[in-house]
C-alpha cells in the first residue's frame, strides 16, 4: 500500500485509515494470541470452554484478575477514590486486554502506514509489546522484574506475542491491500 506524495498530500484521510486498519488488525492479533494461549491452557489440563476462558468468566474479584485486569483496577482507582466493587474485575479484565491489543495495533498502523521498513516493524511489534509488559508492569507491582522469571515462562510469553505481532502485521497489510484495490476499482485516489 505505497502512497505517492501527489496522491497523499494532506495525509489526513490516509492517517485515519491507517489508524482504523491498525485498530482492527490489533484486535485480530489479540484474537490469534488468545487462541495460542487457550490451546496451551487446554493442553495443560484446563477445562473451561473457549468463551468462558476468553471472557474471564471465572474472574469474580480483583485477586483473580489477570495482569490487564489489575492494570485496569489501578487506573480506575485513580479516578474513583473508594474500593472498587469486585463485580468490575471481569469486565475490566476484558476491556483492558482488548484495548491493549487494539492500542498496539493502532500504533503499528500509524507507523506502518508511513514506513518503508514494514518488515522491521512487523518483526519488532510482538517483542516490543512483550518487553514493554516486563518493563512497565513491575513498576506498578503487577509483574516481578523480568530476571525473576525462568526462561521457559519468558519464552512462552514471547512466542505468544510473536503470534500477535505477525497476525497484526499481516492483517494490516491484507486490509490495506483490500482498501487500495477497492479504491482503484472505484477510481478513487
Amino acid at each position: 500500500m505505497r502512497r505517492t506524495k501527489a496522491k497523499n498530500a494532506s495525509n489526513g484521510p490516509a492517517v485515519g485509515q491507517d489508524l482504523f486498519l491498525g485498530l482492527v488488525a490489533g484486535a485480530a492479533g489479540t484474537a490469534a494470541m488468545d487462541l495460542v494461549l487457550y490451546a496451551r491452557y487446554r493442553r495443560g489440563g484446563g477445562k473451561d470452554s473457549m468463551w468462558k476462558w476468553e471472557s474471564a468468566e471465572t474472574v469474580k474479584n480483583w485477586d483473580e484478575a489477570s495482569a490487564p485486569g489489575q492494570v485496569g483496577e489501578k487506573i480506575e482507582a485513580l479516578f474513583i477514590h473508594h474500593p472498587l466493587p469486585d463485580k468490575w474485575a471481569r469486565s475490566t479484565t476484558n476491556v483492558v486486554h482488548w484495548a491493549t491489543g487494539a492500542g498496539w495495533g493502532l500504533q503499528y498502523g500509524l507507523l506502518a502506514g508511513k514506513s518503508r521498513h514494514r518488515w522491521a516493524l512487523l518483526a519488532s511489534l510482538g517483542p516490543a509489546a512483550w518487553l514493554s509488559s516486563y518493563a512497565t508492569l513491575p513498576l506498578v507491582k503487577i509483574y516481578k522484574p523480568i530476571w525473576d522469571y525462568d526462561a521457559k515462562t519468558l519464552g512462552q510469553d514471547l512466542s505468544a506475542h510473536l503470534v500477535y505481532g505477525l497476525v497484526t502485521g499481516a492483517t494490516f497489510a491484507a486490509l490495506g491491500r483490500a482498501v487500495s484495490g477497492r479504491r482503484a476499482k472505484e477510481g478513487s485516489p
